[in-house]
């Protein structure tokens, strides 16, 4: 098919639509597990928060990776794609009673628990059902990562973690009860990262605070550093795979690993960001006396992220060759907030042209909403727009 048949399908279908290149995803995957195969003991977990639907699920799931869950509806859903439960962990900060009845019945990998009443909970819990839950603590490195500030997790004045002045107490704490089973420490710094410096710095905080464990004789089986990994918004067509090869080499080169240990990675938006697009139709062409606006179809109901902290998202107009003109590109919904981008160079527009909204793969339409009474927006991936 060509590139203009495909175009001409896209236009087919009612927007606004998510599409899903199964192709790029596919790239992606590979990508990540050539450079996890090189390690006997590392483990990837889909943060399956960045995009929950079946077109990516089932990829990822034949690619033998496991789940990182904030949610029991995340774990429901998870379980209904096939994902087995041994291979899902739960993290967050505020899991309901029924959410960890969810885990613990289900027999789940583990718990990354974020405080001492949680982890309270759990025992109980367990306890009333006469199960053990294997946990890990999750520990707030107070490292800082060159991201926007609404995605940063690791500080020490951020709601994630447990304080690490608190780590020796709570491990005891935890290894004293009969319905939990310590399995390791897991981190988590900060989402859409691309200074690998930033991940080289949570290597050397676990360094040391591994090497106070070793002096209090505690050992830990299980290293999850979470995710983090950034993608390239800027230019999605020219670098559609992020950086996993130095990502990974960070850790092989920086992180003391102790003998048997595992390290476990919790990807989500560095998996899924560069397969999705947001397909929109301009509606109307508004002319002011300092701006030209394209009114598309679409809102912040469809991708809240350039609303919400505004990120960048490249976007296309597809069906134009016409010269580039500058454009505020903006939704229909009645907040001033609903802007996808300002002053950006696109191909003379009219009304409906399908434009698109690259690197929308994460945290599009798992986002969505219906506010205004919308629709909630329909997906295809591109085996279904190629087999029409």
């Amino acid at each position: 098919m060509t590139q203009t048949t495909q175009i001409t399908q896209l236009t087919k279908k009612p927007t606004p639509y998510y599409y899903y290149n199964k192709e790029i995803l596919q790239q992606t995957l590979d990508a990540v597990k050539a450079e996890v195969s090189k390690h006997d003991n590392y483990f990837v977990h889909y943060a399956i928060k960045a995009n929950a639907n079946p077109i990516v699920l089932e990829p990822i799931r034949e690619a033998g990776f496991g789940i990182d869950c904030v949610s029991g509806g995340e774990i429901e859903v998870s379980l209904k794609a096939g994902f087995p439960a041994e291979k899902i962990v739960f993290a967050g900060v505020g899991k309901a009673d029924w959410e960890i009845e969810m885990g613990i019945d289900n027999n789940i990998f583990c718990f990354n628990v974020e405080s001492i009443p949680e982890l309270e909970v759990i025992n109980t819990i367990a306890e009333q059902k006469g199960k053990v839950a294997n946990i890990c603590l999750r520990i707030n490195p107070n490292v800082g990562a060159h991201t926007h500030a609404n995605i940063t997790t690791g500080l020490s004045e951020n709601k994630f973690g447990i304080d690490m002045a608190h780590m020796f107490d709570v491990i005891k704490m935890a290894k004293n009860m009969k319905n939990v089973a310590f399995k390791g420490l897991h981190f988590h710094i900060g989402s859409q990262i691309l200074e690998m410096d930033d991940f080289i710095a949570l290597c050397h905080r676990i360094n040391e605070l591994q090497d106070q464990l070793d002096e209090q004789g505690i050992s830990v089986g299980i290293i999850n550093v979470g995710g983090g990994l950034g993608v390239d918004y800027d230019d999605p067509m020219g670098n559609p795979i992020p950086q996993f090869k130095e990502f990974f080499e960070v850790y092989n080169t920086h992180l003391k690993l102790r003998e048997g240990q595992e390290l476990h990675f919790e990807l989500g938006r560095a998996i899924v960001a560069q397969c999705g697009s947001l397909m929109t139709k301009v509606l109307y062409m508004k002319d002011n006396t300092n701006k030209k606006f394209a009114i598309v179809d679409a809102g912040f109901t469809e991708l809240i992220r350039p609303a919400l902290y505004g990120a960048h998202h490249k976007i296309v107009n597809l069906t134009s060759d016409g010269p580039l003109e500058t454009y505020d590109v903006v939704g229909p919904i009645c907040e001033s907030s609903d802007t996808f981008d300002t002053d950006i160079q696109l191909n003379q527009v009219k009304r409906g042209d399908l434009i698109a909204i690259l690197s929308a793969g994460a945290y599009g339409e798992s986002m969505a909403s219906c506010y205004n009474c919308r629709r909630l927006p329909k997906s295809y991936s591109s085996e279904d727009i190629l087999a029409e």
